[in-house]
């Protein structure tokens, strides 16, 4: 009983406190985290151990999922090669310069503090992604943030199991080996995870059963990680290729009520795991500080240290290389904005944690692996470092470099698609009642509808520069027609995407406005 009150508790403390950062406009993660260190420091407190398989199995894959959902492919292909970079070089030289700075400063062994670096070594999607949400970042800045921290577990992942091997072991360090697992790693979750969503989207074209797509939904991530772990490969890939594919379909694959329920119910899950997962690395730190020795009492220097060479080694690589592509892009002066941007928004969170507390326990021969409380301990203080101080001002620092996206650019962009549907819709009517015999009252009823959009829109635009007694059965012609134009609107909304006249987030608003409407008049 007293697992499960520990529990209920910190659905409704992690509940509380998200809420209350939504409505203060707060990064929801860093302020979990410090809600969650100060209850565990309140006298009386229990103590929380996290498991890993509480966080890799539970908790990590609806998370990546919903991330990787959000990540617009069309901009994912414009920018794969800086994502590249980042998630292979910039992690290699993480790890290898975080291991360096820990041998150096730390009592850890060297291979120990290999490990440790390669457990820091990437970025983590579920906090850059929370962080993120509310941040107004142009299309091209946003995916790449968020692709970096997607891709890059399997460099880490492959470095992590080199240095565990090392530290546990004392086995030499294989390259060839290592460049093997990681093709093994990235190339099997990537087949595997495009096999889940070949299998899902079959699934789902074939049912509009609304609990069974339901159902669906929340066991795709779960079957994609499970199904690539036990294959050896990388559950974390899979996850993510699972999602960026599904993603991209999902307003092909269901109808807009079904859409708008898995939306809801997504939305809710994502909302508690992200919730809980912030609070539990606040609420677990100090059990791990007890557990350390009295020569590790000056770890919070090292983890200070640790992230001040985290965010040096991340701007000492995005710096040079975001000159060299404007360079090859045709500017002459370089331009600082987004690098400043793409260096802070490097925060650490839910990933590291869980592979640290995957470390094993014990070496080879059956002794204590030296270390490890320490590595906990250091790795949880650089998450809660990174959450909160680059978590707390990431909005500030966006909103100085001036790359954010006014809102009356998003306005008026929303607002020229909404014209653009409006004159589809209007076409198709003007079609629709030269073939058709349409009753003159229903297609009045909807022309003024699409006029009222049509002027709504240019209110909108204007601002940003500067049916009682019709019969039921002319009612249901009405709804008819009505869902007729929605299919137009919802092809010329994939047509401007298409063409590149609208960003992604957009596109999705839109989407579900279109839905809504569908919905209702399913409904009426």
């Amino acid at each position: 009983m007293r697992g499960v009150g520990t529990v209920l508790f910190l659905v409704v403390l992690a509940t509380l406190v998200a809420t209350g950062a939504r409505r203060w406009r707060i990064p929801a993660p860093s302020l979990l985290v410090v809600a969650g260190l100060a209850v565990a420091l309140l006298p009386g407190a229990p103590a929380i151990r996290v498991t890993p398989e509480i966080i890799g199995l539970v908790v990590l894959p609806p998370l990546l999922y919903a991330s990787a959902e959000e990540v617009s492919w069309r901009e994912l292909r414009v920018v794969w090669k800086p994502v590249g970079v980042l998630a292979i070089g910039l992690v290699l030289a993480s790890a290898a310069i975080v291991g360096f700075v820990a041998s150096a400063l730390t009592p850890l062994p060297w291979q120990m503090a290999l490990v440790l670096g390669a457990v820091l070594a990437s970025t983590d999607p579920v906090a850059v992604t929370a962080l993120g949400r509310r941040l107004a970042l142009p299309p091209k800045v946003q995916v790449l943030v968020q692709a970096e921290s997607l891709f890059n577990d399997a460099t880490s992942l492959v470095l992590f199991k080199v240095a565990v091997g090392v530290a546990v072991a004392a086995s030499a360090v294989s390259w060839a080996g290592a460049g093997g697992e990681f093709a093994l790693l990235a190339g099997g979750g990537t087949l595997i995870g495009a096999a889940v969503a070949g299998v899902v989207v079959l699934i789902r074209r074939r049912t509009e059963e609304p609990v069974l797509e339901t159902v669906v939904a929340l066991v795709t991530p779960y079957a994609a990680y499970v199904l690539a772990e036990a294959a050896h490969t990388s559950g974390v890939t899979s996850v993510v290729i699972a999602g960026v594919v599904l993603g991209g379909r999902s307003d092909r694959l269901t109808s807009a009520r079904i859409r708008l329920q898995l939306h809801a119910v997504y939305g809710t899950v994502v909302f508690l795991l992200e919730s809980v997962v912030f609070s539990l690395i606040g609420l677990s730190l100090p059990g791990l500080i007890r557990e350390l020795g009295n020569a590790d009492r000056l770890w919070p220097l090292y983890a200070l240290a640790l992230a001040a060479t985290l965010i040096a080694v991340r701007m000492l690589w995005v710096f040079p290389l975001s000159a060299v592509l404007q360079r090859k892009a045709g500017q002459r002066r370089a331009n600082w904005r987004v690098p400043v941007v793409l260096s802070w928004a490097g925060t650490r969170g839910v990933m590291p944690l869980a592979a640290a507390l995957s470390i094993p326990v014990a070496t080879a021969d059956g002794a204590t692996l030296p270390g490890r409380p320490l590595v906990l301990v250091l790795t949880t203080s650089v998450v809660v470092v990174t959450l909160v101080v680059q978590g707390f001002s990431l909005s500030t620092v966006v909103r100085r470099s001036g790359i954010a996206l006014e809102p009356d650019h998003t306005e008026r962009e929303e607002a020229n698609a909404r014209l653009s549907l409006a004159d589809a819709g209007m076409r198709r009517l003007e079609e629709i009642s030269e073939l058709e015999a349409v009753p003159e009252v229903v297609a009045d009823r909807l022309r003024r509808a699409l006029q009222a959009r049509q002027e709504h829109a240019r209110e909108r635009l204007d601002e940003t520069n500067g049916g009682n007694g019709q019969s039921a059965s002319a009612d249901h012609i009405y709804r008819q027609l009505r869902r007729d134009l929605i299919l137009e609107e919802t092809a010329e909304l994939q047509r401007l995407y298409d063409d590149h006249h609208i960003s992604d987030t957009t596109r999705r608003r839109l989407q579900r406005s279109l839905d809504l409407e569908e919905a209702r008049l399913a409904d009426t």
